[in-house]
């Protein structure tokens, strides 16, 4: 246990960290779903600017409220990520007691998996939206802009990709056995 809370604390704590900084400096956009659903929010930092050109054109830093999951799927159910999450957590907690990620790829993707997963579900009870904030413009037509992400959900797609690298090994760890 010890192993898994050294990474998946920082995680958490750089996450929540990056987006107190964020709540705390930057104007949540004020769009027409922000405007009905968080009027408190926008009046609140409305003196605040609305966003940091990191590499103009590129990259930017915002304050989007996010509702739902990637692309905002679902965001008129915010309890449903709620409900997932925490079984989510629970169940890779339990997975992880019982030994069942053995390899390395897998022993590292869990704690950044539950630091994602914490981050973003601390944000839901918090805020009643997950803080986004990192803005990529990709200069594709169908990904222009890329939606927000914030640094839980950067755990989020690491853990994924070290899953998938973990599946790849085992595929031919078992095709050398045979």
């Amino acid at each position: 246990m010890k192993f898994l809370a050294s990474i998946a604390l920082p995680a958490y704590a750089l996450d929540q960290l990056t987006k107190w900084w964020i709540f705390t400096h930057l104007a949540l956009r004020p769009d027409e779903k922000n405007l009905a659903q968080f009027p408190d929010v926008i009046a609140k930092t409305a003196h605040l600017p609305l966003d940091v050109d990191v590499i103009p054109g590129w990259f930017s830093i915002v304050h989007w409220g996010n509702t739902g999951a990637a692309f905002s799927f679902l965001s008129d159910h915010p309890w449903v990520f709620i409900v997932i999450s925490i079984a989510a957590f629970i169940g890779l907690l339990i997975a992880w007691r019982k030994n069942v990620f053995t390899d390395a790829a897998s022993r590292v993707a869990v704690p950044l998996l539950l630091g994602g997963i914490l981050g973003n579900v601390t944000d839901r009870f918090v805020h009643g939206y997950v803080v986004d904030f990192l803005l990529v413009d990709l200069h594709v037509r169908f990904a222009n802009p890329w939606p927000a992400f914030n640094v839980a959900d950067s755990c989020i797609f690491v853990a994924a990709g070290l899953f998938v690298f973990a599946a790849i090994l085992d595929a031919r760890k078992q095709r050398v056995q045979k």
